[in-house]
Order: structure tokens, then sequence, then C-alpha cells
């Protein structure tokens, strides 16, 4: 197995891409990691870790597709770029199981979009971020960002794939939730009405209804479905809302003598609530809807976040969902629609 990685997509390129990677292939055997990116770059670099040299390859790429670009642009007129190179590799390579980056999403979601292609009877693809919450668990955001605009049958397949995907996670039966501005049947905008009753409707969704964006992290919900647009400000919002309240606690600590001492004596039990909340453990987003695993992380990733990342592509590889999303979809009434 070979996992490919945007070894230039990110702002902290190729530094913490490499040293994301050496942590990966350090971490876990079985697969192979292929930086994607300047070869030239990549030798100078990597000859600074000591790694296990037979685990790292690197496919030769000259060119980058900045977020500056236009995505669609950028994947067209730039062959020899680290995403384009990568995305023909995965596709031409049947080792080569999956491809992480941290450049530009509207490119990586483009790119794969175009290069590997659908799921058969997916309409849009979508990005679904692993949230932790304060019970060790998980909720799965479906979309984050891709699809800033939709159908209400956009949002029933999100839910079908949300649940086909939460399911390979070991979730049992995943509860699914509407993301709105009310937990009333009425609330919500006009696409919200529209969805709702087909939601009800959808044969294998376990449907609990609308939730409001403060409750996602309570774990009444396994699966959150959204646009793109109100997914995404759900999840920086509550990424904001974690940092701001961890540097909070920091700064009270901090602020007296007694507080000090209070923290040597809190000091376990705030670095579990950290390490609960910290979402670079998740790695990425896995970009689900196409035929082949993509893995986008942020692009301020640093070594924890790849090497989560890589790890958690490593995992992906491994569920095989095409099949499973195809014939949920046709189970649930929500394929081939446009």
């Amino acid at each position: 197995m070979k996992i490919l990685i945007d070894a230039f997509g990110g702002d902290n390129s190729p530094q913490e891409v490499i040293a994301g990677t050496v942590a990966a292939v350090k971490a876990r055997k079985g697969f192979t990691a292929v930086l994607v990116g300047n070869k030239e770059v990549l030798d100078v670099h990597i000859s600074r870790y000591g790694y296990p040299q037979d685990r790292i390859e690197i496919l030769d790429a000259k060119q980058v597709i900045t977020c500056d670009e236009e995505p669609t642009v950028g994947v067209r007129t730039k062959p020899d770029s680290t995403i384009c190179k990568a995305f023909k590799e995965r596709k031409d390579n049947e080792d080569a199981k999956a491809f992480v980056s941290a450049g530009s999403t509207g490119a990586v979601l483009v790119g794969a979009t175009l290069k590997l292609g659908r799921i058969k009877d997916v309409a849009r693809p979508a990005l679904c971020p692993v949230i932790p919450r304060l019970d060790g668990k998980n909720v799965f955001l479906m979309d984050s960002g891709a699809n800033a605009d939709c159908k209400a049958i956009n949002l029933c397949q999100f839910a079908v794939m949300g649940t086909v995907y939460a399911k390979a996670m070991g979730v049992e039966n995943p509860k699914v939730a509407l993301l709105s501005n009310g937990t009333e049947d009425e609330k919500g905008n006009a696409l919200c009405h529209e969805v709702f009753p087909m939601l009800k409707e959808m044969k294998g969704i376990n449907f609990i209804g609308n939730m409001e964006a403060r409750d996602v992290l309570s774990g009444e919900a396994d699966v959150v479905i959204a646009d793109g647009f109100s997914g995404n400000v759900a999840l920086k919002s509550m990424e904001g809302a974690v940092k701001t309240v961890l540097y909070g606690v920091k700064d009270a600590i901090k602020g007296s003598l007694f507080g000090r001492i209070g923290g040597l004596f809190l000091k376990k039990r705030l670095n579990k609530l950290k390490n609960k909340l910290d979402y670079s453990k998740k790695g990425g987003a896995l970009f689900i809807g196409v035929n082949k695993p993509v893995i986008k992380a942020h692009g301020s990733a640093g070594k924890e976040t790849f090497k989560n990342a890589i790890l958690q592509a490593v995992d992906y590889a491994e569920f095989d969902l095409a099949d499973k999303i195809t014939a949920a979809l046709e189970d649930s009434g929500a394929a081939n629609a446009k």
C-alpha cells in the first residue's frame, strides 16, 4: 500500500509535512509514504531526518497550485503540480491507495472529482471531518465546505454517506441530525424545510431531527448534515471556541500565585481535556463521494496533524467505502439523483 502526500501543500510545507511523514512511517508498518514535490528540495530536507529509507519515496513534481489561483484553471494548466501528479499516480498505480494534502482546498476537490471520478450515483462529494466529543467519541459533519450551495437531494445523499462512514468507524446505527437554527421540526431555512420530510422517510437513515450548532458536540447525534457553507461556519466556530476556552483557562492559571498552585493539581486533567478536544489528533477531513480516499488537512497543519492524516488515510484505504455507499444509496432511494 502506498499513500501519496502533497509535500508542498499547506502553510508549513515541506518541513512539517516531511516531519509528519517520518513520524507516521515510524508509528505504523504496512504502507509506503510517497512524498509528491520537487525532488531536489525534498532530498535536502529529508536528509536531516533518521527515517526508514525503504518506506519513503519521492514522486517528482515541479509545480504547486496555490490558494490564490482559481482551482479549475490550476488543475487544467499545471499538470506537473503536486496535486495533479498525485491524482495521476493514484489513477495509474493500483498500489497508490489514498492522497493527503493541506494545499488549496478548491484544487484538491476539483482534482479529486475530475481525476478520480465520483462514486456511482453520488451527485456531489462532500468534506467530512471527524470532530472529537467530550465523551471520547466522534461526530461526523457532512458537508464542511465542499458545496456552499446545495439541493435537498444532496443533503439526503450526505446523510447516506455519513451513515456508511460512521458505521465503518465502528458506530452502530448512527444517529443523523440536520443542522438548523432550532430543534423544532418547523425550524430552518427553505432548504431545511424541504429536506426534513425527505430525511424522515428515507430507508436506512436513523434521522433524529434538527440540531442547533451548539449541540453538535453533545453526543446526541453521530452524523450532522448541512450545506457546505453552514457546515464550514459551524466547524470553524467550534474550533475557535475550543481554542479560546483552552487559552482562557491557561491564562487564568498563570494570572495569580493561587492559580498556578491550583494548575499544578489540575494539570493532568486539563491535559486530558485538551487531548480530547484537539481536532489535530484526528488528522483531516475525508472527501467522501469520490472513488478513492482523499484526505484534506488544515492549511496550517503541523507535524502531528500530518502524521495523523497519513495514518487516517491508511485506515480509510482499507474501508472500501465506494461499493457500500452505492448500495446504501440504492436502498435509501437517494440514488441516481441530480
